[in-house]
């Protein structure tokens, strides 16, 4: 089984934008039982709030749900529970080293490396631009998949 962390800032915009939609690619390819995914925040701010509501929307706006999602910090034994850490952008990657204690594996990226267009997801709590992040989150997790998989997906 592959297992992802997904992780940005607070874990109610970008991080669990990124798990639904990860959770709803693998749902698609018929793969769920080969995948653990899951969010979390490099800060305590948000730790126990739900899913920001304008996040909320977008991924409904999609026909996908996001309900019962709190945030929660990641901690240091998460390095060794996922095979994938994966950051929205450069600041969280920092601090994901910070709180992992390194990354001698590897397994600490960013989520737009797995594009054709590396860089950072913005933070639409700052931006207010959800379509922009909605489109960064759901190419990186395409790409993500992608990698993973080998570009099968449709194990069905």
């Amino acid at each position: 089984m592959t297992s992802i962390l997904f992780v940005c800032l607070g874990n109610i915009c970008r991080s669990p934008m990124a798990e639904f939609v990860m959770k709803d690619l693998v749902k698609k390819a018929g793969l769920e039982k080969e995948f653990h995914i899951e969010s979390a925040a490099t800060s305590t701010e948000e730790i126990g709030n739900p899913v920001y509501p304008p996040a909320c929307r977008k991924l409904a706006e999609h026909g996908i749900g996001c309900a019962g999602k709190t945030a929660r910090q990641l901690r240091r034994e998460d390095y060794g529970r996922y095979d994938w850490l994966i950051g929205m952008d450069r600041g969280n990657l920092r601090e994901m080293g910070r709180i992992c204690g390194g990354d001698p594996d590897g397994k600490l990226r960013l989520l737009l490396d797995f594009t054709d267009r590396p860089g950072q997801v913005a933070d639409p709590w700052y931006t207010g631009d959800f379509d922009a992040t909605w489109r960064d989150v759901e190419e990186g997790c395409r790409g993500l998949l992608e990698a993973i998989t080998g570009g099968k997906t449709d194990r069905k």
